[in-house]
């Protein structure tokens, strides 16, 4: 039976430090059962479950899976990785019906599985740099400057308001994508249930 829920003390179980969640999160296996829970969000079957990680492990269809293939999965979800999902509180297993089924703390998980590239643009840079430029401005204004004090102080102000609106825009758009199901996503087999 699932201990999710439970904690020695027979309370309600805490919030995850960042440690134990990336000591869970660190396994791909791991990273996988979480994205089929979220994707067919409901209670999941250890059979389906280990039939679906081992397609995308060995990236083939579920029907190509072999019989060896499917159990070394199993096993291993069975005796080490579900268990150790459970007592974290990630998702609650029940090992004597071999049912999985998602936790409050699993959809929290999602801050985590976020994930920045390498080649991607350093946002925080961008937001220091502007607001290091922005303040050297208004210091001119207040100045008086010039050239800087022919432009309107409001035009100044609409200026930075537009660019930084803009960037943060784009910065929330292009982040929505970036996480690790875009870059880690199980591959779809055509018969793959919605």
């Amino acid at each position: 039976m699932s201990n999710a829920d439970a904690t020695p003390g027979g309370g309600a179980r805490a919030s995850l430090s960042k440690g134990e969640i990336f000591e869970v999160l660190q396994n791909k296996r791991r990273r996988y059962v979480i994205q089929y829970l979220r994707h067919r969000g409901g209670p999941v079957e250890l059979g389906e479950l280990a039939t679906w990680v081992a397609s995308w492990e060995y990236d083939c269809a579920r029907e190509n899976i072999s019989q060896a293939q499917r159990k070394r999965v199993y096993t291993t979800l069975q005796q080490t990785h579900l268990p150790k999902m459970d007592k974290a509180g990630i998702v609650a297993y029940d090992s004597d019906s071999g049912v999985i089924e998602t936790t409050p703390q699993t959809e929290e998980l999602t801050v985590y599985l976020e994930i920045v590239p390498g080649s991607e643009f350093p946002w925080r840079e961008f937001y220091l740099s502007f607001g290091a430029v922005s303040l050297a401005i208004v210091a001119t204004l207040w100045a008086d400057v010039f050239p800087f004090t022919m432009v309107d102080p409001l035009v100044w102000a609409t200026l930075f308001a537009v660019i930084l609106t803009g960037a943060a825009g784009y910065h929330t758009l292009s982040a929505r994508e970036m996480t690790l199901s875009e870059y880690e996503e199980p591959p779809r087999s055509d018969t793959e249930e919605e």
